[in-house]
């Protein structure tokens, strides 16, 4: 669900946060439209204003865990987690995280990636929402919610600030609801 189809059409936070993000043609490699939040967060109220939209979408849905996916997650969750009296986990990538840690592994539009969680994080039964800055294949997104509902917690929904419109990886989200902010930029 794109935000404009939660209320928010016509909304002008949505059209500066858009405005706010660069687009770097062929990186990580050729043909890829790479969306760098950078420019995003160099824009104060575009980054509050994002920020924001989430927060008041989720505060009143009872969340105890934002998951944020690293790295870009990391950018919106902790102040997301801290908004709404949620703890911050922290999904990272191989050899980051101390203690005891389980992994999955997932495809990436571009490679394959690994994500970890430290166990000791999540409680049986946790209402969580993953947050990270796009989605494209859904890979990394299906990664996290395995990893969260292996340790027990309900994953109630995935949040990005951007997504494609086309996107049909909802299926591969194990029937997770997915939130979108705006849609990519220059992808032609």
């Amino acid at each position: 669900m794109f935000a404009v189809e939660n209320g928010l059409q016509g909304d002008p936070r949505l059209k500066a946060i858009s405005d706010a993000i660069r687009v770097i043609p062929h990186f990580p490699k050729p043909g890829i439209m790479f969306q760098d939040i950078t420019t995003l967060l160099l824009d104060p109220k575009a980054f509050k204003d994002t920020v924001d939209i989430f927060v008041d979408r989720y505060r009143d849905m009872a969340i105890s865990i934002v998951a944020g996916v690293e790295a870009r997650g990391f950018v919106f969750g902790p102040s997301i987690a801290l908004a709404i009296g949620a703890k911050f986990i922290p999904l990272r990538k191989p050899n980051k995280l101390p203690g005891k840690v389980i992994y999955e592994e997932y495809e990436l539009e571009y490679g394959n990636d690994c994500l970890e969680i430290d166990v000791g994080g999540v409680g049986d039964g946790e209402r969580a929402i993953v947050i990270d800055d796009l989605v494209a294949t859904g890979g990394t997104l299906s990664a996290s919610i395995t990893l969260l509902e292996r340790l027990g917690a309900h994953v109630v929904e995935c949040a990005c600030v951007i997504g494609f419109p086309h996107f049909k990886g909802q299926s591969s989200l194990n029937g997770k609801p997915l939130y979108i902010l705006v849609e990519p930029q220059n992808t032609n």
